[in-house]
């Protein structure tokens, strides 16, 4: 390719300089016409949009592009593009649908993390708006008279609802980087709350899963079930008018309504008359926080991720440093040699994990010491190459000596300027705690589990928790959130994030190494199989699909398989070439990409 950038670059140079094509004789603009067609089919044969070596294909698209877990979501934030709104519009836009169409995960009553690229600025950001705990809480306010974890009350009482972010970030975003009016990004979501939507076989069979949960609060029933209980069958339409009223709101007044307004007295009220913990100040103090984001470099791209409360920037980088060092497109893509050196390195991260990282504001995270190189290379001789290292004889590395001075959903945004936006965002489980606020339509998070209830317990994911993550009043809880956005050459490459608990770091990871280091275009990263180890408990999870003998020789290393359901739902977008190419995870029904 050098020939084609060198005559791009001389055409360019003449432009600037001021000649005109029409001063050279007709042999030679005959000459720079063919010389331009032949660039062009070279690039063409050596960048094909779609190629016959593939399986799966991505969506393509020339001027922008969306993906998200909800249809809905796809399409209105395509619509906005469209308009000629930003990235960061799209992605208000389409947080505020979800909140109605995707309510497993969707919402205002929760929180989340949204990494921005701005183009003009060559600048990448992070806007943390992770739920808090109330002003009220308690290390040990999970603990019973024994001293052991209460789940029920850390899971689904009112107790484990955290202050809300959602609203706070989501209109912070708009009101800084965005272009439209709050009131156009919330007009998808009132009407598809006002009139409904079609009860797809996704939503319906997800409501049956938490009906027996969800029958502890009225108006949650009253919401999302028919007289007597049954959930809206498939095709039906599910309407929510006092979640569209609360949006009205919102659009009318902004976030000081849901913070300070009507809104926080209902979410006051019934804490109060439930014994849980918000109260308004704590509602009127929330504010979300601009933050540097994690970044690392990995065979020449720049990677960026969320930073602390979310450890999913830290161990991503780290787990890639670890990596960097193997060659994995040798090994070959999911072989059990390279299934293998990924499992050994995401045991020593997770271990990490459970002893360093916390909130920022309130703990002293080693963060430069956890994603150094000359770290990663001492946790990369801790590896055996030929078997696997049981968990209980790994213990969290040292990084301080490398320190320098100085239910979730996910969706992925680029637009024609060159923005992007990463979200991820969340109740915590499905419904979060079930609980409605009522009158309002809006369902709470129950991410007071994400705490370390009690230090070296594990959490509702299996996650072991210390002293850096355990209660405290207005902390923000550690979170797996990993929304990511990797840069070539200043620009967007890839755009990607997942739901999935403790399995969100390392589904991101392997969709970044599927692309990178073994090739696969975003379609193919998506679908392929993925594997899972957060070093206890001590088991290499592994999707259905893996073939067995590949199993037979992860066994033979010593590793303790167990065959999962399926991991994450990756929403990913990539700029190749100055063209999009994006792909919606298969895993999970509904999810949708769309360009244009």
């Amino acid at each position: 390719m050098p020939i084609v950038k060198r005559f791009q670059q001389t055409i360019k140079i003449l432009t600037i300089r001021g000649y005109r094509f029409s001063r050279y004789p007709k042999q030679i603009l005959i000459l720079l016409a063919t010389v331009s067609l032949i660039c062009t089919q070279v690039v063409a044969q050596d960048v094909p949009i779609y190629s016959p070596r593939d399986i799966f294909h991505p969506v393509i698209a020339e001027n922008g592009m969306v993906s998200s877990q909800e249809h809905y979501a796809t399409e209105v934030g395509l619509a906005v593009l469209k308009e000629g709104g930003n990235a960061i519009d799209a992605a208000v836009t389409m947080g505020f649908t979800m909140a109605v169409t995707l309510p497993e995960a969707g919402n205002i009553g929760g929180g989340g993390f949204m990494l921005v690229h701005l183009a003009d600025e060559n600048q990448t950001l992070a806007i943390d708006y992770r739920e808090k705990a109330p002003k009220a809480a308690t290390r040990d306010m999970f603990l019973d008279e024994t001293g052991d974890v209460d789940s029920e009350k850390s899971r689904y009482s009112y107790l484990a609802v955290g202050v809300p972010g959602t609203v706070a970030g989501l209109t912070f975003a708009l009101e800084k980087y965005g272009t439209i009016s709050l009131a156009r990004a919330l007009q998808p979501a009132i009407e598809l709350a006002e009139n409904g939507f079609t009860v797809s076989e996704y939503l319906h069979r997800s409501l049956g899963a938490v009906k027996e949960r969800m029958q502890a609060y009225p108006a949650s029933m009253t919401i999302f079930y028919k007289p007597g209980g049954e959930p809206y069958q498939i095709g039906e339409t599910l309407v929510q008018r006092d979640l569209a009223q609360s949006l009205r709101l919102i659009a009318k007044e902004g976030a000081k309504v849901f913070y300070q307004g009507a809104i926080a007295e209902a979410i006051v009220t019934d804490m109060e008359a439930n014994d849980g913990l918000i109260s308004m100040a704590d509602l009127a103090e929330y504010q979300p926080v601009i933050r540097e984001p994690i970044r690392g470099n990995y065979r020449g791209y720049e990677i960026y991720s969320m930073p602390p409360p979310s450890s999913g920037g830290i161990h991503l980088v780290q787990l890639l440093n670890i990596l960097e060092a193997f060659p994995l497109e040798e090994l070959g893509q999911n072989t059990a040699q390279t299934i293998h050196l990924i499992t050994e390195s995401m045991k020593l991260a997770y271990a990490d994990r459970s002893k360093y990282l916390g909130d920022t504001d309130f703990v002293s995270v080693p963060i430069s010491g956890l994603i150094s190189k000359s770290y990663a290379e001492q946790l990369r001789h801790k590896i055996n190459l030929d078997q696997a290292t049981p968990s209980q004889e790994i213990a969290p590395g040292n990084p301080n000596p490398f320190i320098e001075s100085n239910n979730t959903t996910h969706y992925s945004v680029i637009d024609n300027q060159g923005n992007a936006v990463a979200n991820t965002y969340t109740l915590n489980f499905s419904y979060g705690s079930k609980i409605t606020v009522p009158g309002t339509g809006i369902l709470l998070n129950n991410e007071m589990n994400d705490f370390s209830a009690k230090p070296g317990v594990p959490n509702a994911f299996g996650l072991i928790g210390g002293e850096f993550n355990a209660i405290e009043p207005e902390k923000r809880m550690l979170s797996s959130m990993t929304p990511t956005i990797v840069l070539k050459d200043e620009q967007p490459f890839l755009v990607t994030g997942s739901p999935g608990g403790s399995r969100i770091i390392t589904t991101v990871l392997q969709v970044i190494l599927n692309v990178i280091d073994h090739n696969m275009n975003i379609a193919e990263a998506t679908n392929a199989i993925r594997v899972h180890h957060q070093w206890l408990p001590d088991q290499l999870m592994i999707e259905p699909g893996l073939n067995g003998d590949t199993i037979r020789l992860l066994e033979e290393k010593g590793h303790q398989i167990t065959l999962t359901n399926t991991m994450g739902s990756t929403q990913s977008i990539m700029l190749v070439d100055q063209t999009l190419k994006g792909a919606s995870d298969p895993r999970r029904p509904g999810a949708l990409t769309l360009g244009y």
